[in-house]
C-alpha cells in the first residue's frame, strides 16, 4: 500500500472504516472543484460497493474514517458515534505548552463555506455548542526563534469531541492560544513554515486516530485506530513522542 493511498482498516458485512490520507476530500465538492482524489469513490473501487459516508474529516486531517454499506447501516451508525457512549478521538500539535488537560466549551459560529454565505455578517449567524476535552501527552522547546522568543514550544495532545462542529479543535485551540501547526487558517504562518522547512512537514498536524462505537447492528463494541504516516509519523520520531494505541 502506497503511504499516501487510502487504506481500508477494518470491514464487515455493515460497515468500512478506512485510513484518509491528508489532502483527500472525502466526496466531491464544488469547494474545491479542482480536486481529483476522492476518498468515496476510492473505496468503492476497493469494496466493489455502494458506500455511504457516516461523518466526515475535513481535506487537511488524515486518519480513521467510517462509512456504511446502506443507508439504514449509515443512520444507525450516526447515532451511535452521535451518542455520549462513543468515542473520537485526535492527536494534534499546537504551538506552546498548553494545559496539561481541560474542556474547552466555547460556542462557535457555523462556518460558510461560498461566498454569498459568507457575506453575511457574523453577529446574524447563531453560536452552536461546542465542547472539547483534551490531554497533554507530550511537550518540547526547540533552540530555534521562530517567533518573539529565543526557543520555541510545541505541545502534543490528545483531543476528544463532545460535539462536532465545523473546525471545531482548530478553531477552539486557536481561542486558548495554542494554534495547530500547519493550519493556515487558524493558525500561525511562522511555525508552519518552520515545520516546513526545518522538519519537511507542510500539513495540517491533526490526525483522526481512534474511533470507539456499539456496532450499529451487532451491539458488538469496536476500536478503531490508525497511527499518523509519512512526516508526521517522522516528525513523531523525531521528537521522541509517542501516542497512545
Amino acid at each position: 500500500m502506497a503511504l499516501n493511498n487510502p487504506e481500508v482498516i477494518y470491514e464487515d458485512a455493515h460497515l468500512v472504516a478506512a485510513y484518509k490520507p491528508e489532502g483527500w476530500l472525502v466526496h466531491r465538492s464544488d469547494i474545491d472543484r479542482h480536486e481529483t482524489r476522492f476518498l468515496l469513490q476510492y473505496l468503492r473501487d476497493q469494496v466493489g460497493c455502494h458506500l455511504y459516508p457516516i461523518h466526515r474529516l475535513d481535506k487537511p486531517t488524515s486518519g480513521v474514517i467510517l462509512f456504511a454499506k446502506s443507508g439504514e447501516g449509515a443512520a444507525r451508525a450516526q447515532a451511535e458515534l452521535a451518542s455520549e457512549n462513543s468515542v473520537k478521538a485526535y492527536i494534534a500539535v499546537c504551538r506552546g505548552w498548553c494545559p496539561e488537560e481541560g474542556v474547552i466549551d466555547y460556542p462557535l459560529a457555523p462556518v460558510s463555506d461560498f461566498k454569498h454565505q459568507r457575506k453575511r455578517p457574523k453577529a446574524d449567524l447563531p453560536r452552536q455548542s461546542a465542547v472539547t476535552r483534551f490531554r497533554r501527552l507530550h511537550t518540547i522547546e526547540l533552540p530555534y526563534a521562530v517567533d518573539r522568543y529565543p526557543t520555541s514550544r510545541y505541545s502534543l495532545v490528545e483531543i476528544e469531541l463532545e460535539t462536532g462542529r465545523r473546525h471545531q479543535i482548530r478553531r477552539h485551540f486557536k481561542h486558548i492560544h495554542h494554534p495547530l501547526v500547519g493550519c493556515p487558517k487558524y493558525g500561525k504562518s511562522v511555525h508552519n513554515h518552520f515545520f516546513a522547512e526545518q522538519f519537511g512537514c507542510a500539513r495540517l498536524l491533526l490526525h483522526a486516530h481512534r474511533l470507539e462505537l456499539d456496532h450499529p447492528v451487532t451491539g458488538e463494541r469496536l476500536f478503531i485506530s490508525a497511527p499518523p504516516r509519512g512526516c508526521f509519523a517522522s516528525l513523531l520520531k523525531t521528537f521522541g513522542w509517542t501516542t497512545p494505541d
